[in-house]
Formats: C-alpha cells, structure tokens, sequence
C-alpha cells in the first residue's frame, strides 16, 4: 500500500449531536435481526477451532480483513487465540504476506462472518472475549451516517456487554472520540481518546496511514470480566 491517502474530509466537527441519543435507544431495545445461516456456520467452526486449541483467552480481531493484524496479533500475545472475522471472503482468503523469516504464529484463525451476528452470537454462547479490537473501521465521515459507525449501530450494546478490553483505532480523530463517548456512556467508565503512535504498525491501513503523514488516534477500556 502506497503512502498516497488522503486525510478524511467531513462536515462534521465534533462528536454527532445525536449520539448520546442514538446509543441510549440502543441501549433500551434488544437488537432482534435474525442470525443468518452461514454466519451460524462460522460462528461454530471458529467456536470448534478454539475449543481445539485449548480454550485459550479469547481475542477478536474484528473487520480483520486480510488478517495481517490477526497474525501481529497472536503473536504479541502468544498464550491467547485470536480470530479475525471479516465480511469479504476475497480479504479472509488473501495469502497475506508475513513479513520476515518466522514461522507464522498457530494461535489465530481468520473466517469470513457478519460481525452484527458474529459479536451476538459469542454474547448468547457466553463467549467473552479477553480482548476485542476495532482497528480502524471505515469511519462513514458523512454527518448522516451516525448508524453506520459501529458505535451508533444496534449492536453496540452488545459489544460493549461482552466485556474484556477493547481497543479502537482510526486515523480521524472525532470516529475515536464518539466511539469514547458511547463506551463512556454505557460502561460508566471514563474513557479518553488519544493520539497514538505505534511502534510497530499491525495493519496495512496502519501502515498506509502512517506513511501519509496522518495523526492516529485511539481508545482503550477495560469493560470487565464476567
């Protein structure tokens, strides 16, 4: 990935007026859309795959597309089993490119899932991860697309009661602060959002981005265990 993206443009100054709003309904209505078949199927092959490795701490890697941050991921913590679950089967199925010699790590997989099924199907198993991870989601820039961004999705309540730490990043600054202030508001847990600087990018967007001069930004709160 080449270092020509562009900074994110947008009429939008601050967090969305709405999203105080928008979370609290959310947080009073159970999310009721239908599991899809194939995401079922998913859900329990990766449940399978986890359950053959030991039953490790949990770690999601969600919108993991081609999986680069999955793999970064096992390896920083190696006594954990990530998985990556992305919606495109063509980046699930991409043979990333490991940087270096070393053997890839055993411990993750990646599958191709719906996170809106996929989060509410480790929910009703009473599957918690110890750690989940947004890693810089399309931040849907446009003032009328609040409920495109995961924090104003239906969903959110229950990624939020999954617990464990969570861990969101973007390259536009107001997406990790509204998400900051949803977590704060369903969690009662004061959350920030931050400028971050990695040592070691995990994602070819992380990459990308910081090859294009662009500030990053994130948030980080630990939901608790259950």
């Amino acid at each position: 990935m080449y270092a020509n993206s562009s900074p994110i443009h947008s009429a939008q100054s601050g967090v969305h007026d709405q999203l105080a709003a928008t979370v609290a309904k959310h947080a009073a209505h159970v999310f009721q859309k239908p599991v899809s078949i194939y995401n079922q199927r998913a859900f329990d092959e990766s449940m399978a795959a986890w359950r053959a490795a030991g039953s490790l701490p949990l770690i999601l890697d969600a919108g993991c597309g081609v999986g680069l941050s999955t793999m970064h991921l096992a390896v920083l913590y190696p006594d954990h089993f990530v998985i990556g679950v992305d919606q495109s089967a063509d980046r699930v199925g991409r043979n990333t490119l490991w940087p270096g010699t070393a053997p890839l790590p055993g411990n993750f997989m990646r599958i191709r899932a719906d996170l809106v099924d996929y989060w509410r199907l480790l929910l009703a198993a009473g599957v918690f991860p110890a750690r989940h991870y947004l890693l810089y989601p399309n931040p849907w820039p446009k003032i009328g697309q609040l409920s495109r961004r995961w924090h104003g999705h239906p969903v959110f309540p229950d990624i939020v009661a999954l617990g464990g730490i969570l861990e969101c990043r973007s390259n536009w600054q107001i997406y990790v602060e509204e998400c900051a202030s949803a977590l704060s508001q369903l969690s009662g847990k004061e959350v920030g959002c931050e400028a971050y600087l990695p040592q070691q990018p995990i994602t070819p967007f992380e990459s990308k981005y910081l090859a294009s001069g662009h500030r990053l930004w994130r948030c980080q709160v630990n939901l608790g265990k259950h």
